[in-house]
């Protein structure tokens, strides 16, 4: 792509300038309960607030946000400027004796429950060098009290990828550390970071901002927190599991009570209770933002049904042994009637989304419509948990929409519809061609309507992707509705948008595949990465199979390409499967199948790693010339 250089606008329209205005005339901006609580129990910041990796690069700067002071400037709503000065308080805090959190220091919070002998870290944040500098800082003012337990309170990798920041796999193994985690934890961490991970992990660079300056014209934060670390993420995998609400364990005198809450913000999670300390951690189910039911990186559909049950639940198992209430983001909220309220009015969030968007889905309207129709109850609308700073009322209700009902809205002009090139085309053409369409979209961006700007000219772009005009006026339209936005990740997206189109694809900046995540891969899981990768139309003449015989497991499977699909069957007994049931036979262990199917070792390697072969070697050759390469930097605002 040919690099643009056009520069950004000076400032925000007076479009967005008098929606500013409104938002700081209605919203409650006199309350500043939020900034006592995020400052409640300090005990100490990391002087600087800066963590870098071996060779001096930088993965953390929370210092970065030091601009967020005072006033907010027209070019950032006042909302987000808000949720973005509380997120950027930085240090250890104390929730109550014996409980400890570090804050300020990822996109996620790492909580300490201090033992008998040790200290219980919960969710050690997504990067080694930003929990093991977390660790430090706990340390450095509580003693050097020694990890007896990692708690995961899900399957996201904010919450267990700084592990080996903090434990060593040789004390887990000698059972002096115990890791616990909600059912199910492994699988879904692992696929959901590797089957969609590449094209996740490119649209998070949008939703995080991590290409964009920091500062008044650039990010400002993300709403859950300021932005997600860039260091080495890993995994240990857990070595006791929470298999049922109300499962109790004792780890170094730290009694805990589970609730499972699968299906909620994670498809693997769970809240527990310290009845010792009376406080409830809510993992990342009640949070100071509207959360995500569809994140704008991409996921599975989550269900507000569920999450607004477990919510409830939550108060009934626990309320009444409550009196702070604290949680994987933000800051705790102190007191029982608090606590109650929050995890109420956050629980009532969740189900009038539910609920009022099924009433008028049921009455006929699509998700577009219901997003722009829809309005919170006031008690909502003015309570600041509950602001769209990460998750959106607009985006929100369109995933419960296609939840429901799925992608299409019912109206057949909409069944096959054209894909965005030739949508684009047609459309330009329509309009009288590309400089027609941007002198009308001009006028209706000198008007504030930036929603139609972004419509039409999206369409240039995509037809004629080096007309310049248009992409200098879809970058400041993006850059005004990035201005507007209270939601954290809606302004990454557009900011991030803006800056492609003036200088490239910045391609993915943090990427959540990593060694330790490709080792917990299970056999089927590595088959199906593999079958993700071959090229249908490229394959569609190829016959070939492959047997796999794991000796640490036991099992061996026989892989079979055939029309263009990669089909792995059931296991076998390792036994029963050998010459001539396959094309190529290999025998080996599951450690060296992982660093085949990553490319780390090829055939010439085969004999030095242990790995028998037998049959036709040239199978694998035939294999991998139809397996396509995920790309990392594909385009998302131009063709």
């Amino acid at each position: 792509m040919t690099e643009v250089l056009s520069t950004p606008t000076s400032g925000a329209s007076e479009t967005v300038r008098a929606q500013h205005r409104h938002l700081t005339e209605t919203l409650p901006f006199h309350d500043v309960t939020d900034f006592e609580n995020a400052r409640r129990g300090f005990v100490a910041a990391l002087e600087p607030g800066v963590v870098t990796a071996a060779g001096g690069r930088v993965v953390w700067d929370n210092d970065s946000y030091d601009f967020l002071a005072g006033e907010a400037p027209d070019t950032v709503n006042p909302s987000l400027w808000r949720q973005s000065q509380l997120n950027a308080i930085q240090g250890l805090f104390e929730v109550v004796p014996g409980l400890y959190q570090v804050r300020g220091l990822d996109l996620s919070v790492m909580s300490f429950i201090e033992g008998t002998e040790g200290v219980v870290v919960v969710d050690p944040l997504i990067s080694v060098e930003t929990a093991a500098a977390a660790m430090a800082l706990y340390r450095a003012h509580r003693g050097e009290r020694r990890v007896t337990g990692l708690l995961y309170t899900h399957s996201h990798a904010d919450h267990f990828g700084g592990a080996r920041g903090i434990v060593d796999q040789e004390d887990v193994d000698a059972g002096r550390v115990v890791v616990l985690a909600p059912e199910g934890f492994t699988a879904h961490a692992v696929a959901e970071n590797v089957f969609a991970g590449t094209a996740m992990s490119r649209r998070a660079g949008y939703m995080y901002g991590a290409a964009l300056d920091r500062g008044p014209l650039g990010q400002v934060g993300a709403g859950l927190g300021q932005t997600t670390s860039t260091g080495s993420m890993t995994l240990v995998p857990p070595t006791l599991h929470v298999t049922r609400t109300g499962q109790e364990e004792v780890v170094d005198g730290v009694r805990m009570v589970f609730q499972l809450a699968p299906g909620s913000e994670a498809p693997a999670e769970m809240h527990f209770l310290l009845p010792d300390l009376r406080a409830l951690c809510m993992a990342e189910n009640a949070t100071h933002v509207l959360h995500n039911l569809l994140t704008l990186r991409g996921a599975l559909v989550r269900d507000p049904h569920e999450w607004a049950r477990y919510l409830t639940e939550a108060i009934e198992l626990f309320a009444d042994d409550t009196d702070v209430v604290f949680a994987s983001h933000h800051w705790p909220t102190w007191g029982h009637d608090e606590a109650v309220r929050f995890l109420s009015e956050q629980r009532d969030l969740y189900a009038y989304l539910h609920d009022q968007t099924l009433r008028m889905l049921n009455a006929g309207l699509v998700g577009s419509e219901i997003a722009e129709v829809i309005t919170l109850p006031p008690a909502l609308e003015n309570a600041w948990h509950a602001r769209g700073y990460y998750g959106s009322v607009s985006h929100n209700v369109k995933a419960i929409y296609q939840r429901y009902m799925g992608w299409y809205d019912g109206n057949p002009a909409n069944l096959w519809k054209h894909p965005p090139t030739e949508a684009g085309r047609r459309y330009v053409a329509l309009m009288g061609g590309a400089d027609a369409v941007v002198a009308a979209a001009r006028e209706a961006y000198d008007a504030g309507d930036f929603r139609w700007v972004a419509e039409i000219v999206s369409h240039v772009v995509f037809a004629q992707p080096d007309h310049q005009p248009a992409r200098d006026l879809l970058a400041d339209t993006f850059e005004q509705l990035g201005f507007g936005s209270e939601n954290g990740t809606w302004r990454c997206v557009y900011l991030s948008g803006a800056h492609e189109l003036r200088h490239g694809v910045f391609g993915t900046p943090a990427t959540t595949a990593s060694p330790d995540l490709y080792a917990q891969l299970t056999p089927e899981q590595w088959f199906s990465a593999l079958a993700i990768r071959v090229d249908g139309p490229r394959a569609w003449h190829l016959r070939l199979s492959l047997a796999v015989r794991l000796t640490d497991v036991g099992e061996a499977y026989v892989l079979t390409l055939g029309n263009g699909v990669l089909t792995s069957g059931s296991a076998r007994p390792v036994d029963d499967v050998g010459e001539g049931d396959a094309d190529l036979v290999l025998t080996l262990d599951l450690p060296t199948l992982a660093r085949l199917f990553s490319g780390m070792l090829p055939p010439e390697g085969f004999a030095d790693a242990g790995v028998e072969a037998t049959g036709d070697l040239a199978v694998l050759a035939r294999l991998t010339s139809v397996l396509d390469e995920p790309d990392p930097d594909f385009a998302i605002v131009t063709p």
